[in-house]
């Protein structure tokens, strides 16, 4: 551990080795093609196969019919696998254009295409629920207007999803006194994964007579399962495994093709195969949840933050997906690692026919930081006060509470990370020098801001990792076979876990073999997600090794050591009041963000961005800077370019083309990562997540230091040319813009 360790796969990704789902192609194996409801709102009247069965090649068509059990979903099983009639009440209606109507299976994937593009579809159309606003008007349509309930916080009668309330102290009263208020009005926009590797994957059975899929994800078990429940068989009569995966993001961490490829197999009795194009990634898979926004923070004279109030208002899609522990995130979230005596916050998510959203990167972090931190920063300029001073005055440290209620958790680093971004902005030579006031050309700003993320599940949920450690030799250790099955979507993750074992056995990595592909390796490690893995699988593999060299000291060859780690002390928000201790443990980022920006065009050139990172203690620093590289890319493009454009709930991208991505060229000549190795007090090994805390301070430190080039305060995702020139134009006064009066970093 420490070391910047090559990744085990590295050559095999860059010599185009590595098998990809999509790469992988079994013998004789038939094409599946699924086919979309391409409708966002309407009741299915009429499915018509029977030119589609008379196709070349046509193996079989399969609807609701053929689902013993139609219904999916990560957390809740509220969306059906096939729309149709002759399941249940719930699978009649298309509530997006990405529901499934029926699956085509072909010999060839031509055939299959022909046969799908042949099936017919009669409708009856219900009124296009395009806006949370709208959801919740009045009068407005009910999506799941059927009988049972799918989603426990789902109200009756209503579109509202589901509420986050955060109640703390007198908030009214602390605003009527505050000194200094300032307030805005902002929104955040969806965001699309866009990872390199599409959906894809195949399925068959075994000669055991299991259901196999071989595909991508982001959590082996949680797709068995899902598997399992949609066609009512035992666990145990699935098997699912992961070829190498071209990134996630969050994005396949709910099932794609998992469930109707499992389908298929099941039912025709031979080998399937099925892979999407970018189109149908775009249009079909879920996205980040986008939100509305109010906001008001006050302080007094010296700074000291007297109240908060936001009132936060977010689209679902027509599906639960995990957007109920999203919500609860952006809610925390958007009170920052700051001490602030009175707090309310009102979040809701309304469910609409507009693409589902669920897991992103951040997990609702990124939404909340860029509330708070907006704030924040324009609360600094009112005061006329430095924003790294005005975060000093207010910052969390060990004995904190949250808004919740709950102690911060140990290992507090929110004040080391602000000051090591602020000095390492400050010891950088600085970029060309450029002429301010009215002078033509670029302005230059500099922005700052902080942020705070969970690690692990939380919120009440009971998270665990399984490992088991096997050791083989004679009188020394002469190798090591490691068992636990987490999904490495890219981050370095199983090199990780390599380079743990090895460390905690102090034996070279070529001796250590990682078995971490398939449900059959190992139990559960829960998923790649919530900068989760490294941390509890660490802590599982630390448990299995202590094990497996108490049993070689007693001369057991091979010897084996299993362990789970577990967490359930965290508790679940109140939806009231917000009261609870949801996290288990917090990982902190500040930034510091340099910008041109030309006020007669809008354009935006970012010159560096420093980032300072909480990781407790670095397992590869080298993949530690390369996710902080991806997730500035990330963020700045959330912040600058990436522009979802959905209308009466259609996605109108049709492809990358014109769903505009950074490149290489986009991004600043410096990224500067900054590694504060402080430990994690709670954790045998003292790592903690960092992948995804980088991205969460990125806009908001854009978005001031937008401001304090050309004056403008932008609220509204993402700062596209066009709004950053239209608002300089609408500036008035004779004070020139990019004064940068209250950085002062």
């Amino acid at each position: 551990m420490g070391d910047s360790v090559v990744r085990h796969d590295a050559e095999a990704k860059v010599t185009g080795r590595a098998r990809f789902a999509d790469d992988v192609r079994l013998p004789a194996a038939n094409w599946m093609e699924v086919v979309f409801a391409g409708v966002p709102h309407a009741r299915l009247r009429r499915l018509d196969l029977a030119r589609a069965r008379r196709m070349p090649g046509v193996v079989a068509i399969l609807t609701d019919a053929d689902v013993p059990d139609n219904r999916y979903g990560i957390v809740f099983p509220d969306q059906p696998v096939l729309c149709g009639l002759n399941s249940t009440e719930a699978a009649r209606t298309a509530r997006w254009p990405g529901d499934r109507l029926c699956l085509v299976v072909a010999r060839t994937r031509r055939q299959a295409l022909e046969a799908a593009a042949a099936v017919g579809a009669e409708w009856d159309f219900l009124p296009v629920v395009s806006d949370p606003a709208t959801a919740l008007a009045p009068g407005a349509p009910e999506l799941h207007d059927y009988g049972a309930r799918p989603v426990p916080t789902l109200a009756r009668g209503s579109n509202l999803l589901c509420r986050q309330n955060i109640r703390h102290g007198d908030w009214e009263e602390a605003l009527a006194r505050s000194p200094v208020t300032v307030s805005m009005r902002g929104s955040t926009q969806w965001q699309e994964h866009a990872y390199i590797e599409t959906e894809a994957g195949s399925a068959w059975l075994d000669d055991r007579g299991r259901v196999c899929v071989r595909t991508g994800g982001q959590w082996l078990h949680d797709d068995r399962h899902q598997i399992a429940a949609a066609l009512q068989l035992p666990e145990d009569r699935v098997q699912v495994s992961y070829a190498a995966i071209g990134g996630g993001f969050g994005g396949k961490e709910d099932v794609h093709l998992q469930v109707v490829l499992a389908l298929a197999a099941w039912k025709t009795g031979e080998p399937v195969q099925a892979a999407w194009k970018r189109h149908d990634s775009l249009q079909h898979t879920h996205k980040r949840h986008p939100f509305v926004f109010d906001g008001i923070l006050g302080a007094d004279r010296d700074g000291r933050l007297t109240a908060l109030e936001l009132d936060i208002l977010g689209d679902a899609g027509p599906y639960a997906s995990t957007s109920p522990a999203v919500l609860s995130n952006t809610a925390v979230c958007a009170a920052g690692p700051y001490n602030i005596p009175a707090v309310c916050i009102t979040a809701r998510l309304a469910v609409t026919n507009n693409p589902v959203t669920g897991a992103f990167r951040g997990f609702g972090g990124p939404q909340g930081a860029f509330m708070i931190e907006s704030l924040m920063n324009r609360l600094a300029c009112e005061l006329g006060m430095d924003a790294a001073e005005l975060r000093r005055r207010n910052v969390w440290s060990d004995g904190s509470l949250m808004c919740t209620g709950a102690p911060v958790p140990p290992g507090c680093q929110a004040a080391e990370v602000l000051e090591a971004a602020v000095a390492a902005a400050n010891r950088l030579p600085p970029p060309d020098p450029l002429t301010r006031g009215w002078a033509p050309g670029p302005r230059r700003g500099r922005g700052l801001a902080l942020a705070v993320k969970n690690i692990g599940f939380g919120h009440g949920t009971v998270d665990e990792c399984h490992a088991w450690v096997e050791l083989h030799g004679g009188v020394e250790v002469e190798d090591v076979h490691v068992g636990t099955v987490g999904a490495d979507i890219g981050q370095g993750a199983h090199s990780a876990f390599r380079q743990i074992t090895a460390d905690l056995l102090d034996v070279d990595l070529e001796r250590v073999h990682l078995h971490a592909d398939s449900t059959d390796d190992a139990e559960s490690s829960g998923s790649a997600s919530a900068s989760r893995l490294t941390v509890y699988t660490g802590a599982a593999l630390h448990g299995a090794v202590r094990q497996a060299l108490a049993k070689w000291e007693d001369e057991e060859r091979p010897a084996r050591g299993e362990h789970v780690f577990r967490t359930d002390r965290t508790t679940a928000m109140d939806p009231q009041t917000g009261r609870g201790n949801p996290f288990y443990t917090l990982g902190y980022c500040a930034q510091v963000v340099d910008v041109d920006v030309d006020p007669e065009t809008g354009k935006v050139q970012v010159l560096q961005v420093v980032s300072a990172n909480d990781v407790g203690r670095a397992v590869n620093p080298q993949q530690i800077e390369g996710q902080v590289a991806g997730a500035v890319a990330q963020g700045l493009g959330w912040a600058l370019w990436e522009d979802l454009r959905v209308e009466d709930g259609r996605v109108l991208n049709r492809g990358l083309e014109t769903y505009l991505l950074p490149t290489a060229l986009d991004m600043p000549p410096r990224i500067v990562p900054v590694i504060i190795e402080d430990g994690a007090p709670e954790h045998p090994l003292g790592v903690k997540g960092m992948a995804e805390m980088p991205l969460m301070p990125t806009a908001p430190a854009l978005a001031s230091a937008i401001r304090d080039a050309v004056g403008v305060n932008l609220g509204e995702l993402p700062f596209t040319s066009e709004r950053i020139r239209r608002a300089v134009a609408a500036l008035r006064g004779p004070k020139p813009v990019g004064n940068g009066s209250c950085q002062g970093l």
